[in-house]
């Protein structure tokens, strides 16, 4: 177990918090999706209300290690301030700490807190060498306070500055967000109430390989629908038609269907599927055998009989884990499999688990996340979790 924001004391401390603020932006700078900062306020909050004195970081997209402002900080600023209904010091600096941010941070007191600018404005934050820039400019923000927390379980798997270099200068815990994120997916690996049903989607098998190997010695059932669902079919033989095919991965498939027998694990393909004629929202479509789909033809989304299939078994699941969705859920045609499995995990008695990325995201358009025990923050940070990996966001803070 890790250290809290709760295990030690912040009274009277200056407190670094790393935060997921990379949130969507329209045209004009307006936030579009404010999840990932409602998501960072407990602890916020817990910080603030305690006596700490908060210094906030994050990234947000991808300015390519140098200052571009339609990348700045300043809208996440301005939601914060109403939120916490206190000021948030913003200055939209560049080199994201200088005098003046310094200067600030120095006299930051208990109940205050002050926004960095982009930590991605500034090349060292991502370096992979971890070179001297990279030590630098984490010695650099270590400076600002006495203690760092990890709250950005989105960005837990890269080893950055600001998400693990930090912590070589001053103690690390971490804080809600990551503590939730660890305590529903490490207890779906480690312990899970079974029986245990995963779901996977996505386009291609290649990208979900280490997925499904650590899954198979877990689960009790694996459902696999998308786009990744016709690899497995076509290894079994069966016609795809002009289906979505990671061919690279044919033998692979063909191997992990093997692997799931011999573990007694239920590997359960999709039945049925609907077929357009082209990759386009408004094609012709008509359902047919996923066994037998015409040349002429791509599954889009799984058929009526599939989702039936995966409901049942979410349904008398004690444990459900899904990533990926079903068909082609952004064209509003395709979207019936992804949402069939949304509503049946919704309705369920079980713990549900939505591993972020285009899960959290169908999830939220049907208006269904509030019904799931938890939806993770992180796509590329869940994968990588179920994976078995470590992520170094995470294990820099403090053991318990």
């Amino acid at each position: 177990m890790k250290k809290t924001v709760r295990d030690i004391e912040v009274k009277g401390k200056k407190v670094i918090v790393r935060c997921d603020f990379n949130v969507p932006l329209d045209d004009t700078g307006k936030i579009t999706d404010d999840t990932r900062i409602a998501g960072a306020v407990p602890t916020i909050r817990y910080l603030l209300d305690h006596g700490a004195a908060v210094i906030l970081l994050s990234h947000l997209g991808r300015p390519k290690g140098a200052p571009d402002p339609k990348f700045s900080l300043r809208p996440v600023a301005e939601d914060l301030s109403a939120r916490l209904e206190i000021p948030v010091w913003f200055e939209s600096v560049p080199t994201v700490i200088d005098d003046n941010v310094r200067t600030r941070a120095a006299h930051l007191k208990g109940g205050e807190v002050m926004l960095l600018e982009n930590t991605r404005f500034r090349s060292e934050e991502t370096d992979e060498d971890h070179g001297a820039g990279y030590d630098s400019f984490s010695k650099e923000l270590a400076a600002l306070a006495d203690i760092f927390v990890n709250d950005a379980f989105g960005t837990a798997h890269r080893a950055h500055a600001s998400t693990a270099g930090i912590a070589d200068y001053i103690p690390a815990v971490t804080g809600f967000l990551v503590e939730k994120e660890v305590k529903y997916l490490g207890d779906a690996l480690t312990n899970p109430v079974r029986p245990f049903v995963a779901i996977l989607g996505g386009a291609k098998v290649g990208d979900k390989i280490k997925v499904i190997e650590n899954l198979l010695e877990k689960v009790d059932t694996l459902l696999i629908g998308g786009g990744m669902a016709f690899t497995f079919l076509k290894a079994q033989g069966y016609e795809i038609g002009a289906s979505k095919l990671d061919a690279e991965s044919l033998d692979l498939a063909a191997q992990l269907l093997r692997q799931a027998k011999e573990k007694g694990v239920e590997l359960v393909l999709p039945v049925d599927v609907k077929a357009g004629e082209s990759f386009d929202n408004d094609t012709p479509a008509d359902y047919c055998a996923a066994s037998a789909i015409p040349a002429d033809r791509m599954g889009l989304d799984i058929g009526p009989e599939t989702a039936a299939l995966f409901a049942d078994r979410i349904q008398k699941a004690g444990t459900v884990l899904w990533n990926g969705p079903m068909g082609v859920f952004e064209f509003s045609n395709f979207t019936q499999g992804t949402r069939i499995v949304a509503e049946a995990m919704a309705a369920s008695d079980a713990t549900t688990i939505i591993g972020g990325g285009d899960s959290a995201a169908a999830v939220e358009q049907f208006g269904l996340a509030e019904k799931m025990s938890h939806v993770s923050t992180g796509g590329g940070a869940s994968l990588e979790f179920i994976e078995g990996r470590v992520l170094p966001g995470v294990a820099v803070c403090g053991d318990q």
